[in-house]
């Protein structure tokens, strides 16, 4: 297939990616592709499809033939992680930043990647650059994980903070409201977790985390009917997860 015919391919997939996967961007706004940007869109998107060995081929082709291709770089680092070659990961991250250091797709994603790893300082200072780019048009995606980041280090206010300025910019945001509803009931906020549940499913389907906090919710706010819908939909949907286990008696 002409390399043309697969820029215009792979261009279809762009919009769908920040939301596969979750929490990690690869494009930045105003940036020029190169022709080697077509092998790198063609690894991320096999990445979605969860075919990894495709999706390594594709990238790896991108950085061999052209280095300097940070974006191929970050979306290795993903990749990496992904099959848990951390060492691997955390080298294609560098390389990505040290490439592009004021890109706010890079700093994102190595940024959620250091904060995953405990490495809070460094993650946070990179996550908080891409948060505050104005240039940058997926704020609420760097907001959303330095929100998580201030989580890992027991700053919930501050989390609460920029968890909030990520839903400002983008209130449609599964993973910043699924983290709002979780931190709601944290704090005994149930009509509000209740109301972030319900924004989410607007979004996202439920997960074995949202249904176990929404039981939790219902039951406090006294509405046992939903808690046992919720309870019954955990263990139909998720009968093997932590969350069905714990409300079946089952340890």
């Amino acid at each position: 297939m002409p390399l043309k015919s697969l820029n215009k391919i792979t261009r279809v997939t762009v919009g769908l990616l920040s939301m596969t996967l979750v929490a990690c961007s690869w494009f930045s706004a105003g940036s020029d592709e190169k022709p080697t940007d077509v092998y790198m869109q063609l690894g991320v998107r096999y990445m979605e499809l969860n075919k990894l060995e495709l999706a390594k081929e594709n990238l790896q082709k991108a950085v061999d033939k052209d280095s300097d291709n940070y974006r191929a770089h970050s979306a290795l680092g993903y990749l990496y992680e992904k099959i848990n070659k951390l060492d691997n990961a955390k080298q294609h991250y560098e390389a990505a930043l040290s490439i592009a250091p004021d890109d706010a797709g890079v700093q994102n994603n190595f940024g959620r990647f250091l904060c995953e790893r405990r490495q809070f300082d460094k993650g946070l200072a990179l996550l908080i650059q891409a948060g505050d780019n104005m240039l940058n048009d997926k704020q609420w995606l760097a907001l959303t994980n330095a929100g998580r980041c201030q989580l890992g280090m027991g700053q919930r206010d501050k989390a609460i903070t920029y968890l909030r300025q990520a839903l400002a910019l983008n209130d449609r945001y599964a993973p910043a409201l699924f983290e709002m509803q979780r931190i709601s009931y944290e704090i005994g906020e149930y009509r509000a977790s209740e109301d972030y549940l319900q924004r989410y499913l607007g979004e996202a389907n439920h997960t074995p985390e949202t249904l176990w906090i929404g039981i939790q919710t219902e039951q406090a706010l006294g509405n046992s009917s939903l808690a046992n819908e919720y309870r019954n939909l955990l263990l139909d949907k998720f009968p093997d997860s932590n969350e069905a286990k714990q409300v079946s008696g089952i340890r």
